[in-house]
């Protein structure tokens, strides 16, 4: 599932600001960017990739609308139109693209084609049929039940070890919660753990001051080095980016750990697999 990064990476290349901030598009060879390009019509393959409203009515409202802004709330890209907000959620295997429209080929798990009233469309690619779209007058309807934003200058150690220290989950599958912290997914928690060498199973409560603020620096230097390397690339959902070759110990079952050699271990911790090194990581009072 693509998480923050790289649903990132995916909203700068469609405003066409990718070659500002990171070193290459996940689609070098499409038109740059959607900003400023008007709806024409909206084709829909599979009905169930729209939330809200009916295909027909989303197809319908869209028709004319031109894009204002593209920027991203925690895996959700958000879409600002004239009239509506448009929200895409990539879920396990969704990816956009753009391209001309005069490329007449579409694959077999396209779910919806945006063709814009230019000569590009964006399409919406989903193989296993768990993304989604909606259009709203607004986005807090679908946003508001959101936790707050890793980079949010409001989010201070004390804010994030007051949050951490109401709750008596394990740590890993409540950074996985996007109620308690938008964008944090199963490979960026792992890595960011391992950094802080915070257990995955340590219970959230049981953390204190010191370790909440190494985690919550962890969580942002992972997330900002996923994000310059444009995300992490190891399944067919997303190609545009190289971090999977610099992973501590994510998908490293086995393998020597880069800060003290010892082996690299691999558990299940809320049905997710979990890579963590026992030594740097040990469970203390979870």
């Amino acid at each position: 599932m693509p998480e923050l990064p790289e649903v990132e990476t995916i909203a700068r290349f469609l405003r066409g600001t990718h070659g500002l901030a990171i070193s290459r598009s996940p689609h070098p060879n499409g038109p740059l960017g959607v900003l400023g390009r008007k709806f024409a019509d909206v084709q829909v393959t599979w009905q169930r990739s729209i939330a809200e409203p009916a295909a027909p009515a989303f197809c319908a409202r869209l028709y004319g609308q031109s894009i204002l802004e593209i920027t991203r709330r925690g895996k959700f890209l958000v879409f600002q139109l004239e009239k509506d907000w448009m929200l895409i959620h990539l879920r396990m295997s969704g990816d956009l693209r753009v391209e001309p429209r005069d490329k007449t080929t579409l694959g077999l798990h396209d779910r919806i084609i945006f063709n814009f009233a230019d000569d590009a469309r964006m399409v919406f690619n989903d193989t296993r049929k768990f993304g989604r779209a909606w259009l709203l007058k607004d986005p807090q309807q679908v946003l508001g039940t959101l936790g707050p934003e890793p980079f949010d200058p409001e989010l201070t150690a004390d804010a994030f070890h007051s949050m951490l220290h109401k709750k008596k989950r394990a740590i890993k599958p409540l950074l996985m919660d996007q109620k308690f912290l938008a964008g944090m997914g199963n490979i960026y928690t792992d890595e960011a753990l391992h950094l802080a060498r915070v257990h995955p199973l340590e219970k959230a409560s049981s953390l204190n001051y010191s370790q909440a603020e190494s985690l919550l620096r962890a969580i942002r230097e992972v997330l900002t080095e996923g994000i310059r390397r444009n995300g992490a690339s190891i399944d067919w959902a997303y190609r545009g980016g190289d971090f999977q070759n610099y992973f501590r110990v994510y998908q490293r079952n086995g393998e020597k750990c880069p800060l003290c050699g010892d082996k690299i271990e691999r558990i299940m911790v809320s049905q997710r697999g979990t890579h963590f090194c026992p030594s740097c990581q040990p469970l203390e009072k979870g």
